[in-house]
């Protein structure tokens, strides 16, 4: 008996030990990704972009660099992979609050504005998507890891360059009042075309990457889409009852909470079980949620600020400690690095800007469009995470694909801002009614007429 105790004790001292290590960790990711979203706020940028440097100045680019030691303590190995189970947790549980704001119920817009946002999609992904493969073409012998097939890898790194960061466009757009424009929901559904095909498009190349391609591929891409179609066809009907018992009495419990996450929770676990990672089950789990507004408000109230927060800070840092950015000094790395940066903004900002200018869009609102899609944020970092953990790309190309995160995302508002100067914004805001203008105040002596008139 003594000796059970003496087990038991050691193992507690052992997981305390380690709980003492843990949330110092996180104590200094929340702090930096405060002081780094405060900065970005500063410097006209949004939140998330902050938060995303600071996840790289806590690896090795930074953190490393000047303090091993500390950075060492701080997140010492066996702190690396609960870091990444959380980060894991808050992927899936953001890319479900992703699917739960996706209004797929065909919305107000009319056949014209759908029009330009399917070609505003297709733009997007299309020269994106061959820019990126011809540089990965070009690039094959430098940077693929041994083991992955040229197709593979150009199909990926054209993947990574197509993808838009629809949340973080999302939120520009409604911090700007765009939402409720016709620029802003052209872009919106266009983005969300966008990604969507993004994610299965990765979802197909992990298939083939997970199982080397031939029959076993072809099982798993047939289990994705059979759990595409219960979840959709089977799952989401049976929701559809609480998406109106929400609506009908504006309460949403605990009951209804422990519902929706076991949901998500078992979607993410069977996608990761079948080779395609956590984030599409996160992700077409909030597909199949109902589509009423009200349950669609009350799941990100509860939910996005928790994620946001705390679980994706935790992400970025887990991506940041993976990122060398200071070993592509050599010009081994730097004409490969450039290579994808301009094949990434060229892609979406002309292929965007142009493709929609076509569609009879004047030159400003197809810039400021093709300005906003190159935003890519956090939906490349997820995608590129996944290609890592999967052994389809190595360290030095997530490296280069994180700083191109960086990059490109922070010209998104820039360009957007370039093309569309704040008077202009609000001309366009008040010709569609989003914006009353209020009548200047009258001068003294005016106000002196208008009471003798009276």
């Amino acid at each position: 008996m003594s000796r059970s105790i003496q087990i038991a004790a050691a193992v507690t001292d052992k997981n305390l030990e380690l709980v003492l290590k843990v949330l110092p960790a996180i104590v200094v990711i929340m702090a930096a990704s405060w002081a780094c979203g405060r900065l970005a706020l500063m410097v006209k940028q949004p939140r998330v972009l902050g938060e995303m440097v600071a996840g790289v100045l806590l690896g090795p680019t930074l953190l490393g660099a000047v303090w091993a030691d500390g950075q060492k303590f701080i997140f010492p190995p066996e702190v690396k992979p609960i870091l990444y189970v959380l980060s894991t947790i808050g992927l899936t549980l953001f890319m479900f609050l992703v699917g739960v704001g996706f209004d797929h119920s065909g919305g107000t817009n009319g056949k014209q504005e759908a029009r330009r946002a399917g070609l505003l999609a297709v733009s997007g992904m299309v020269p994106s998507l061959l820019l990126g493969g011809a540089v990965g073409w070009l690039t094959y012998d430098s940077l693929s890891k041994p083991g992955v097939g040229s197709v593979e890898f150009m199909l990926f790194l054209g993947g990574a360059l197509s993808i838009t960061a629809f949340p973080m466009l999302a939120r520009i757009l409604y911090e700007r009042n765009l939402q409720n424009t016709s620029l802003g929901r052209m872009t919106l559904l266009g983005a969300s075309f966008d990604d969507a095909a993004a994610w299965c498009f990765l979802a197909v190349i992990s298939a083939m990457h997970a199982n080397a391609g031939g029959a076993k591929a072809l099982v798993t891409i047939g289990l994705s889409v059979a759990f595409v179609a219960v979840m959709l066809l089977v799952v989401r009907p049976l929701l559809k009852p609480l998406g109106e018992r929400v609506q009908r009495t504006g309460e949403f419990g605990l009951d209804q909470m422990y519902l929706v996450l076991g949901v998500v929770i078992a979607a993410g676990f069977f996608t990761d079980y079948i080779g395609i990672y956590s984030v599409f089950g996160g992700f077409v789990a909030g597909l199949a949620m109902p589509n009423n507004p009200a349950f669609r408000e009350a799941v990100l109230k509860r939910m996005m600020d928790v994620t946001t927060t705390l679980l994706l800070p935790i992400f970025f840092t887990f991506s940041g400690l993976n990122t060398q950015l200071n070993g592509l000094g050599g010009w081994a790395m730097i004409g490969p690095f450039l290579l994808i940066l301009v094949a990434g903004f060229i892609g979406k900002y002309f292929g965007c800007g142009l493709a929609l200018r076509g569609a009879g869009l004047s030159w400003r609102k197809s810039l400021a469009i093709g300005g906003l899609m190159n935003a890519r944020g956090l939906m490349i970092l997820i995608f590129i995470n996944i290609g890592l953990a999967q052994g389809i790309i190595g360290q030095e190309v997530f490296s280069m694909l994180v700083l191109v995160a960086v990059v490109t995302t922070a010209l998104a508002l820039p360009l957007y801002r370039w093309a569309m100067p704040d008077h202009v914004e609000r001309e366009m805001l008040i010709e569609e009614g989003v914006l009353v203008e209020q009548a200047p105040e009258p001068r003294g002596d005016q106000r002196e007429l208008v009471g003798s008139a009276g």
